[in-house]
């Protein structure tokens, strides 16, 4: 791929929210995509936006390839049976462990592959309305040469420096994103709870100094109890585990990451995992509900 042009063709792993929003895009700026997912469902949906659904072996042929699986172990799998290259880049948008990126980029380039992280911060509407950002670390002239497909997906792209930065960036935003979401869950469970009516104050609430994006988004799927999934609670299960993880490596005690960890490992054990992370309001609930009969 030359530096400064959109890929003719990019072979996206993974379909679902995150990479049927990649591909929406690419393919509406003339990209030709093909792409494989486990999930039937998910080839299906790539063909209904005018990409090509293929065998993984042949996801390879692309001239740029871009995953947008679930983990970081996914990520190795896919990068441990990549057929040899010579100097192709491979993108990595998923939300991964930092502290094993730099190794997963050494395994790539043992096959001829250039590793570039693009972790996402926004939503897949987000992504799919091109409001999202991405956070990019990697080697520089690398990225560099990716910024018309970077701006082809992304309102900014923002270059954070070597491999693994990018999903740091990524955790401490995610960090500050999920509290904030339990806040809101939280301020709307108490408004109710001492008689406000939900949708009035959170219409009170986003002219306020209280306002954040994040309640503007999330806010309404709380007071009307829409859990369709834009980012599933299994998702940041996962991100606040490697967040977790990556505090206690610091030395650094995250006292409402705990909490927050707690309220949707509940969520989980609710069978809750595909709804949207807005549905932490619904373990904010039981965990009154649990208050009000121990007291």
């Amino acid at each position: 791929m030359n530096a400064g042009e959109l890929p003719a063709s990019v072979g996206l792993f993974g379909l679902g929210l995150i990479g049927g929003a990649i591909a929406k895009r690419l393919i509406a700026a003339g990209v030709n995509v093909v792409g494989h997912d486990p999930d039937e469902n998910c080839m299906a949906q790539l063909r209904e936006l005018g990409g090509d659904p293929v065998p993984a072996d042949q996801v390879w042929q692309a001239g740029c390839i871009v995953s947008a699986v679930f983990s970081t172990d996914q990520l190795a799998a896919i990068v441990g049976a990549a057929p040899p290259a010579d100097g192709k880049t491979l993108v990595s948008v998923s939300t991964c462990d930092p502290s094993q990126m730099p190794g997963v980029a050494e395994s790539a380039a043992a096959r001829g592959y250039n590793l570039i992280e693009a972790p996402i911060s926004g939503t897949s509407k987000d992504l799919a309305d091109g409001d999202a950002i991405l956070l990019v670390a990697g080697d520089e002239h690398t990225a560099r040469g990716l910024a018309p497909m970077f701006e082809a997906l992304s309102r900014a792209h923002f270059f954070v420096g070597d491999i693994g930065n990018g999903n740091r960036a990524k955790l401490a935003i995610n960090l500050v994103l999920g509290l904030s979401r339990v806040a809101v869950a939280e301020g709307v469970v108490f408004a109710k709870a001492v008689g406000l009516d939900p949708a009035n104050f959170l219409e009170l609430a986003l002219q306020s100094a209280a306002s954040l994006k994040v309640m503007a988004s999330k806010g309404p799927k709380m007071v009307s109890r829409d859990f369709s999934p834009l980012g599933r609670i299994a998702q940041s299960v996962k991100d606040f585990g490697l967040i977790w993880d990556q505090a206690q490596n610091a030395g650094q005690d995250l006292p409402m990451a705990h909490r927050y960890l707690e309220l949707v490992g509940d969520s989980l054990a609710q069978g809750e995992g595909d709804l949207d992370n807005s549905a932490v309001l619904l373990a904010v609930e039981r965990a009154n509900v649990l208050k009000q009969a121990a007291d």
